[in-house]
């Protein structure tokens, strides 16, 4: 699965972020380290959120804004 990241540059590394996947962000001292980070942030992010909803019942609606 693909996701869209969103880099930022600043003096100390890259700071990355997935919009998609709200809170899930990473850093690095070199853009190669960033995106790595966050293939692995991503990893634990979705394997928490389908620990966490495991045998629970959802329900998706949609609301009109």
């Amino acid at each position: 699965m693909k996701y869209t990241v969103v880099i930022y540059k600043s003096p100390r590394g890259y700071h990355v972020n997935c919009p998609a996947l709200s809170g899930c962000v990473s850093q690095g001292d070199s853009l190669t380290e960033a995106l790595e980070n966050i293939k692995d942030a991503i990893r634990t992010y979705i394997h928490m959120i389908k620990k966490e909803t495991r045998n629970k019942t959802t329900t998706e609606v949609q609301v009109a804004v």
